[in-house]
């Protein structure tokens, strides 16, 4: 009990601290960690409550009742009984409702934050929701809701984490989210939302977007938007394009970008190895071809890269390998030819990697001698393409393309 009664405490005043910050309406994004860990950390105790106000002098308090019983009512499954306390106006009480002052009037209390992950709950989101309109987190990870995300949502003025993801949302990109002024943590991954991704999420003040294992399918826009993003997720959509130049306009935040799957094209433009903040790179599993970009030299913070499952050539140059954060490369399936220098034995330097299934001549478990003939005879030219998919940053494939890499 003693452990549950700190969670809950510590969630109120994480969510305390998270309301009065988001009322200065300052993009504090050190303070923005610290207050992120303390309460997703906390969000993982469901059970223990405070004794709140009654909701009969509270019109925020009502409001929130209203919603929760709305919603209470569209979830058609509740396994582990998270919704078996909602009853009555005591709304504070209920399992995974956070309640603290309201930042205008801290005499006042409300509903802050909810916290369902891992509630495999099956239902959909009414537009009652839009009543709790002093949210600042709103968490749902794992579960069973389905449906389309209500545009009611666009009253949560106060919502800095919006978490949806392991869900079975559907439809287009739900365009609500860019109007809410203070989100910083969108996470949509794993649903089965599809269509293309607006332009205008490449250029809110977001500090990390996951939009991974859905259904989307469009480009990378040519024209990227300044950005204080820290982690970039696409994986395991259907993007196709380039990767544009424009990606630089991410150098001064950017730390994690994961582009796995995403059926991109085209060469790698030089504007990634400006990325200088980056500690993980990962395009594994695409079309792209050509050489790997000196810039990357410069990529000192870089920890893990992966090159893996493309069609790149040329040389692994050394000016990687000798990267002093560098701890995990891997460039398997692709069609390079040499490793300059120490690139040849990454274990000396306690580098873990992979270089198989490629044409490196001293090298076990590579491509045959047909296979890697036929690349070396037709070259990529990076500066001679321009990408055919919709944005800039290199090929769509040169004018011989090599054959598709055998993944066997």
């Amino acid at each position: 009990m003693g452990s549950s009664s700190y969670s809950s405490s510590l969630i109120a005043t994480a969510l305390i601290l998270l309301l009065f910050h988001l009322t200065s309406f300052h993009n504090n994004l050190a303070a923005k960690h610290t207050l992120h860990h303390s309460y997703s950390t906390a969000t993982r105790h469901h059970h223990s409550r405070r004794s709140p106000p009654t909701t009969t002098t509270n019109p925020r308090l009502q409001q929130a009742y209203i919603a929760l019983q709305a919603w209470k009512l569209v979830i058609y499954s509740d396994p582990y009984n998270f919704t078996s306390n909602w009853v009555g106006p005591s709304v504070c009480n209920y399992t995974g409702v956070y309640c603290a002052p309201f930042p205008h009037n801290t005499k006042i209390t409300t509903v802050a934050g909810i916290d369902l992950n891992s509630a495999d709950m099956a239902g959909f989101l009414p537009n009652e929701l839009g009543l709790l309109s002093d949210l600042a987190l709103l968490h749902l990870n794992s579960n069973r809701f389905c449906g389309l995300i209500p545009q009611s949502l666009s009253n949560m003025t106060f919502l800095f984490e919006l978490d949806l993801s392991n869900n079975r949302f559907v439809g287009p990109f739900p365009d609500v989210v860019l109007s809410l002024p203070t989100l910083r943590y969108l996470d949509l991954r794993f649903n089965e939302f599809e269509g293309p991704l607006p332009p205008q999420l490449f250029s809110r003040n977001f500090d990390a977007i996951f939009v991974n294992n859905n259904r989307f399918s469009s480009v990378i826009p040519s024209n990227l938007g300044k950005s204080s993003a820290s982690v970039l997720v696409f994986a395991n959509n259907n993007f196709s394009g380039c990767i544009p130049p424009t990606i630089s306009n991410f150098a001064d935040t950017l730390e994690e970008l994961v582009l796995v799957n995403t059926s991109l094209l085209g060469c790698l433009p030089q504007e990634v190895g400006f990325l200088y903040k980056l500690r993980l790179l990962d395009i594994s599993y695409n079309d792209i071809v050509g050489t790997i970009p000196y810039s990357f030299a410069g990529l000192a913070h870089l920890e893990v890269l992966n090159l893996g499952h493309n069609m790149m050539s040329g040389s692994v140059h050394e000016g990687i390998c000798i990267l002093p954060s560098l701890q995990n490369f891997t460039f398997s399936y692709n069609f390079f030819c040499e490793e300059e220098g120490i690139c040849g034995n990454l274990s000396s330097k306690g580098i873990a990697y992979d270089d198989r299934r490629n044409c490196l001549p001293e090298k076990k478990l590579q491509r045959s001698k047909k296979e890697c003939d036929v690349v070396t005879e037709h070259p990529v030219d990076c500066y001679s393409y321009q990408c055919c998919g919709g944005s800039g940053g290199g090929a769509s494939g040169p004018l011989a393309a090599p054959p598709p890499p055998s993944h066997g």
